[in-house]
């Protein structure tokens, strides 16, 4: 399901035009994304947590040139979804 699909199925269900609930749409990820971002995390009672994992340092190697180089730690999003949410989708 792509974005468009989602804002087609929400203006179908609620009666809102479809420029309205894309706006909401594009909104919403954008405030997410900022929050991230930021360091801060999204909890969605429900739905799940947007959240921000630390990666560790680690070493890796770059074959083609037989060198060894330092990747530092760094931060990544991570979706962990509601105990609710697993529920239903393993029905």
């Amino acid at each position: 399901m792509t974005k468009a699909d989602i804002v087609s199925e929400i203006s179908k269900a609620t009666g809102i035009d479809k420029a309205s609930v894309l706006e909401t749409v594009e909104k919403f990820m954008e405030t997410v994304k900022d929050s991230l971002s930021n360091g801060e995390n999204v909890y969605l009672r429900g739905f799940g947590s947007f959240i921000v994992k630390t990666r560790s340092q680690k070493t890796a190697r770059n074959i083609s040139q037989n060198t060894t180089m330092i990747i530092p730690e760094h931060n990544i999003p991570a979706f962990k979804p509601a105990k609710v949410f697993m529920e239903q989708v393993k029905k």
